[in-house]
């Protein structure tokens, strides 16, 4: 429904949260065809770092509240992506770790 509207802007929190593995690979693999055709920026709310990585051209990592920018990568992976693709693996890497070290400040 929201491409209908030919926005500029797309806010996504956690779309694909309550779905089964299957669908939300499917749904991913979707959103990434529907914007080789219609393009919009979109802001992705996610806690799965594979899914940031997968749909994303900027991951962004947030602090704890009240929430600020600690990091960002920049994605430089050619497109169409595909989940189980071991080029998103460095970037994963290198993003659960700045995660990890983001929630020991916490503890």
């Amino acid at each position: 429904r929201a491409f209908v509207l030919d926005t500029e802007l797309l806010l996504m929190d956690e779309p694909f949260s309550a779905l089964d593995a299957q669908t939300r690979e499917r749904l991913q693999q979707f959103v990434q065809t529907l914007l080789q055709d219609y393009p919009v920026s979109i802001v992705f709310v996610t806690h799965d770092v594979r899914e940031a990585v997968l749909l994303g051209d900027r991951v962004l990592v947030l602090t704890k509240r009240p929430a600020h920018i600690r990091s960002e990568y920049k994605i430089d992976l050619p497109r169409p992506r595909r989940s189980f693709d071991s080029n998103l693996d460095s970037y994963i890497r290198i993003i659960t770790e700045q995660l990890q070290a983001e929630a020991l400040l916490y503890t």
